[in-house]
């Protein structure tokens, strides 16, 4: 019988979809329907836009030690009007394009996370701790963002992966623990640089800031890794077709 769905194609077997359609289909978990939808484009988006964060927290590092080297020598009781006017113009601009570029990144980050997360329910329907609703809103809610986006993440990379080869947790972990340090400590050391007032204090104040750049930075690698790394998984296995979970080992006793 031909296919109810387009009219065109031959059902499958038993059914009245054709192979085709029956793949279109949503299928129905414990948290709605969810469809397979391609990760790939906004993967690939993602990890670009994490790169233009890579890049502007180096160039924010390196006004940092200009910066650093600055107010030694003004702590030193040394003066340089022109060269601090002309490197705290470069200290603004990497503020501004590290705002920028985290604000690009982080937007189309979300799109893409909560994509894969309803991919993932394709693959494993019951395998899901959180509601799809928490892939974005456990990012504002304080307290549970630190800890609700990590276990959503780790669900879908489960999901995702082989069913006969799992992938360990390490690259989710290493992410997850920088991006913690990142959130705690940033904000720590911009509120140090903004509160410094004398020239050694604000010369201690930059060093942490140079520190906080640098682990954005790391952070930000590690994420375009976990994001191109996910979309592989998802787009190898939708490609793969339905697979068989491994057997469960029998209980012993």
């Amino acid at each position: 019988m031909l296919c109810i769905r387009c009219r065109h194609f031959e059902a499958v077997p038993d059914g009245t979809h054709c192979a085709p359609c029956t793949a279109a289909l949503p299928v129905t978990t414990p948290h709605g329907d969810a469809w397979l939808r391609s990760p790939v484009g906004l993967g690939r988006a993602t990890a670009v836009l994490l790169g233009v964060v890579v890049a502007a927290d180096l160039f924010a590092v390196g006004s940092d030690v200009l910066s650093y080297g600055v107010w030694d020598t003004i702590a030193d009781g040394g003066d340089v009007p022109d060269r601090a006017a002309w490197v705290d113009s470069l200290w603004v601009a990497g503020g501004v394009l590290q705002s920028f570029s985290m604000l690009a990144a982080g937007i189309v980050f979300l799109v893409w996370f909560h994509r894969v997360r309803v991919n993932a329910e394709v693959f494993a329907p019951a395998g899901h701790r959180k509601k799809r609703g928490w892939a974005v809103g456990g990012w504002f809610v304080p307290v549970v963002n630190l800890w609700f986006p990590r276990r959503i993440a780790l669900d879908t990379w489960d999901a995702s992966g082989s069913w006969n080869a799992p992938r360990p947790h390490g690259l989710v972990d290493a992410w997850w623990a920088l991006w913690l340090v990142t959130l705690v400590y940033g904000p720590f050391a911009y509120s140090a640089y903004e509160e410094a007032e004398t020239a050694p204090e604000i010369r201690r104040a930059v060093a942490q800031v140079l520190v906080a750049d640098l682990v954005d930075a790391a952070a930000a690698v590690l994420a375009a890794v976990f994001v191109l790394t996910l979309t592989r998984m998802q787009d190898v296995k939708a490609r793969s077709g339905p697979g068989v979970p491994p057997m469960a080992a029998p209980a012993v006793g």
